[in-house]
């Protein structure tokens, strides 16, 4: 399998074009035919070029390195006699895996981050970070539509890192760890859930293999057409748990820990609700607040994945149009009513914990039930498709029912859930996990990946000297790049130390749990 560098031809469907020839003005030929489903004519009319960074595929999708493959067409083409069909998603199906992976049980930390930023700084944040997230949205469709060969965010990291080897390889186990992360979240969310249900009728390590071992089974689907239908009911689910939640805060009459004191002798009075930052607040606190946030919006570490099993990738706009509108409004409204009602000192992150009523809180908390294993098992998926398709690209057991390939696949999946499981009992906290998981992984996968992958396309349209080229708008362009690549490197470094100091101070306080304990961990 070829993971570097190809010939520098074009194919379409009539005739190979050397790229040298068409070099002026920087255009693909496979985008002229339409073969790409890339409406050029009407990008031309809003003045935008489109090329590719290097040759027709820069890194190879099949053993046989044939160029023909690069167009979607042609990849339906091939697998049509298939028994499992890949490309196979309308937008429709494409946003409600959207909506199954932001509208996810890490909404009921906003009411937590409101807490600790206050809540006119938490909003501004809420609308700021989706609209920098729409934006680099836009720019991963807009790559995957030069490259339609772009299977995954690795295939597209090596590229616009000039096909180096290490970067694949680098890419791919930062792929690999933050979706391990997600479902060690959910096992131990899973668990969570269990212990609240039933007052710790079981040690947690049980009920935390209870649940790596349910999502597993329900990760054995091969094909993103298949889970669709699935996180349609997640999507579904996740609503009105958290709009219960919201309803529920503001029906009863107070709190969980109304006037208790605490151990720390702060559940005293009414809430407090704060409209700015309170004063004194640590830098580590406002920081991993702001990453809570951050990890709930940024997922463009699935969109590559996503749009490669889309039937038409050009409709992928309106899939992440919708879901960012709606995520706006959900989390705001939520984390905001949350909050307000439950204040700062009895604030609990998920906030189901803030909930006095026992009745409320478990039966918002039941209605989360099918996120918490599907969002999982989609960060499952696509982990075992990565390597699946790795292992089994050009043979039978990709596209048909073989035995080695459902019990390779079924294997694959097994091995992620059981270093999951290992996740979740190493780091036995919730909303630090989410944290540490934005500043290591959401930095690249966030930000810093999508600037570079700006500049790197308009340069392939406009060459050498494309800042000055395009005036005023190349200037912009260059400097909101700049800032988003910024913004990660600031999330890397600043993010990171911030959290571990935060997981620091929670064990020397007490405040967690140790690794692999039976203690419960129930709202």
């Amino acid at each position: 399998m070829a993971l570097g560098r190809k010939s520098d031809v074009v194919a379409d469907d009539s005739n190979n074009i050397t790229l040298d020839e068409k070099r002026e003005p920087h255009r693909d030929p496979a985008f002229e035919t339409g073969v790409y489903g890339y409406d050029v004519e009407k990008t031309q009319e809003r003045g935008r070029k489109m090329s590719r960074l290097g040759g027709p595929s820069a890194i190879g999708i099949t053993d046989t390195d044939d160029d023909s493959v690069v167009s979607v067409g042609k990849q339906m083409e091939m697998e049509a006699s298939n028994a499992i069909k890949y490309r196979t998603c309308s937008w429709q199906k494409t946003a409600a895996l959207l909506f199954s992976e932001y509208i996810c049980l890490a909404i009921m930390s906003f009411p937590y981050s409101y807490s600790i930023l206050g809540l006119v700084p938490g909003l501004i944040v809420t609308v700021a970070v989706a609209g920098l997230v729409l934006y680099t949205s836009l720019i991963v469709w807009e790559f995957c539509l030069r490259h339609p060969e772009v299977r995954d965010v690795c295939d597209l990291g090596q590229m616009l890192y000039y096909g180096w080897r290490w970067v694949w390889y680098g890419t791919a186990i930062m792929f690999l760890l933050n979706n391990t992360f997600i479902q060690g979240l959910h096992v131990l969310t899973g668990a969570k859930y269990l212990n609240t249900m039933t007052n710790h009728s079981v040690c947690t390590i049980g009920f935390s293999a209870i649940m790596a071992v349910i999502s597993w089974v329900c990760s054995l689907p091969r094909t993103f057409d298949t889970l669709s239908k699935l996180a349609t009911l997640s999507a579904f689910f996740t609503f009105i748990s958290v709009l219960l939640a919201a309803i529920f805060a503001g029906i009863e009459s107070h709190p969980k820990g109304y006037n208790t004191g605490g151990p720390k002798g702060i559940l005293v009075g009414e809430p407090k609700v704060y409209t700015t930052s309170p004063s004194g607040t640590p830098f580590i606190d406002g920081m991993n607040a702001f990453l809570n946030i951050s990890y709930t919006f940024i997922g463009q570490i699935t969109l590559p994945s996503f749009i490669a099993e889309m039937k038409e990738p050009k409709d992928f706009p309106k899939a992440l149009w919708a879901v960012t509108i709606a995520e706006i409004i959900l989390f705001s409204l939520v984390g905001a009513v949350v909050y307000v009602y439950t204040g700062t000192q009895y604030n609990t992150s998920p906030a189901f914990g803030s909930l006095g009523n026992e009745l409320y809180l478990k039966v918002s908390f039941s209605f989360m039930i099918p996120t918490l294993i599907f969002l999982g098992v989609l960060y499952a998926s696509v982990s075992a498709r990565f390597l699946f398709f790795r292992i089994f690209e050009g043979t039978r057991h990709k596209g048909n029912h073989t035995v080695v390939g459902w019990a390779s696949w079924a294997g694959i999946l097994a091995i992620t859930w059981v270093v999951a499981f290992i996740v979740a009992e190493v780091i036995p906290f919730f909303s630090d996990l989410l944290s540490l998981m934005s500043s290591l992984f959401d930095s690249f996968f966030g930000f810093i990946f999508w600037g570079t992958a700006y500049m790197r396309m308009r340069r392939a349209d406009y060459g050498p000297g494309w800042i000055s080229k395009r005036g005023i708008r190349g200037v912009a362009g260059f400097s909101f790049n700049v800032f988003i690549i910024l913004v990660g490197c600031y999330m890397l470094t600043a993010g990171t130390y911030a959290t571990v100091q935060n997981i620091i101070n929670s064990y020397k306080a007490n405040a967690v749990g140790t690794a692999f304990s039976c203690a419960t961990n129930g709202l």
